[in-house]
């Protein structure tokens, strides 16, 4: 038997928790957004969204397409509980649970729903508890894999139950726009259009391969097979300790891409100095994108050998990255290792040869001060600092 994933997702989480404080919000069009000159919209409710609103919008045009529009600072910490509930109740049902942001999760329940009479109970069930535990709707998403539950749930909003399976693709799926696809960043959807791929179909069935080779490079193969409705993940659970991340948030939502690719370069180097002093080469890689608006993302890609180098690390982030950032604001960025080798002549060949800043004790210093002194720009200066004195 095949496995059977749900997403989940609740429904404008943050702006329907705020007309659960306030009541008198329903029906309003309504949206969440941070007080600084640089903020965007977090969520919004349905009604603002008719007016042509939505995340990552300024908060100026916003204002300019709904003038109307109710501004909330938000109440995170009542979110918090929210979410910490939701995650409770779709754990009565399976252990296997994934959380990918706040407001949304994936769940393996291939074992669980074979004690429902028909497939779809399990999902109405656990949509009407969501509702009635935290007065929060929810859509659901099922199919084989993680990737196509995920389709599927955006496929219907609010209160959708969408099945979506392999021999489903070519007909709900591909007719799609490109940007649709998950991984597929605002970035990369212009590029993909010069190439003449304009529908998830066009990708999945390319005509001129070399044409999105220039696009993807060595993710072409792994981004056509996901646009055929393939993927290879299997759920990130929390109690999974079997791994060695290290994590930045920064003091600004960021969107300028050297600066990510900076911190990155960084935070490459501090868990290779942690790594080698653990005697540790794994060969899963994974990053963690965590948005302004609390969406969080977690990517992996296997590597063909266990690595621990920082260069490694980093070609390894950047393409997943690449991959995968929708060009909205970030907050946080992380790298994480895991299938680490037993072998300990592997480990030994690769402390043979490291770069010469990777056990640089002070990596973590100079991050911390300048992320301090200067903010998010500084990652930049932190990355070209440490190269400098690499080069030394």
């Amino acid at each position: 038997m095949s496995r059977v994933y749900f997403h989940i997702d609740l429904n404008a989480f943050f702006a329907n928790a705020e007309i659960l404080l306030d009541p008198s919000l329903a029906g309003k069009p309504i949206a969440v957004a941070g007080s600084t000159r640089r903020s965007v919209i977090s969520t919004c409710s349905y009604e603002a969204r008719t007016f042509g609103v939505h995340s990552a919008m300024p908060v100026s045009e916003a204002r300019r397409l709904c003038p109307q529009l109710i501004l909330l600072e938000g109440h995170y910490t009542w979110y918090s509980e929210l979410s910490r509930r939701f995650m409770q109740i779709v754990s009565r049902y399976t252990q296997e649970v994934e959380q990918a942001s706040v407001d949304e999760c994936y769940a393996d329940v291939t074992d669980v729903i074979r004690r429902y009479p028909r497939p779809l109970d399990l999902a109405t069930e656990m949509q009407q508890t969501i509702l009635r535990e935290t007065g929060i709707p929810c859509s659901i998403g099922v199919g084989p894999n993680m990737m196509l539950a995920k389709m599927a749930s955006d496929m219907k909003k609010p209160m959708g139950i969408t099945v979506l399976r392999l021999r489903d693709v070519p007909q709900k799926m591909w007719p799609l726009p490109i940007g649709d696809l998950r991984g597929i960043g605002n970035r990369t959807v212009p590029l993909l259009e010069d190439a003449g791929i304009r529908t998830i179909g066009d990708l999945a069935n390319p005509r001129d391969i070399n044409a999105v080779r220039e696009v993807f490079g060595k993710q072409t193969e792994h981004m056509i097979r996901k646009a055929q409705g393939y993927d290879d993940r299997v759920l990130v659970r929390e109690y999974d300790a079997r791994s060695m991340g290290v994590s930045e948030t920064m003091l600004e939502d960021v969107t300028d891409y050297e600066e990510i690719r900076g911190l990155f370069r960084v935070l490459a180097r501090r868990l290779s100095s942690r790594l080698k002093k653990a005697e540790k080469a794994g060969s899963l890689v994974q990053i963690r994108i965590c948005y302004y608006d609390f969406r969080n993302i977690d990517r992996s890609a296997k590597t063909q050998n266990p690595v621990n180098r920082s260069d490694d690390l980093f070609v390894q982030a950047m393409s997943l990255f690449d991959s995968n950032w929708d060009g909205d604001p970030v907050r946080l960025v992380g790298i994480s290792v895991s299938d680490f080798t037993s072998d300990a002549g592997v480990i030994s060949r690769l402390n043979l040869f490291h770069d010469d800043m990777e056990d640089d004790e002070n990596t973590d210093d100079i991050l911390s001060d300048l992320n301090r002194q200067t903010g998010t720009s500084s990652f930049m200066r932190a990355s070209a600092l440490l190269k400098k004195e690499a080069d030394q």
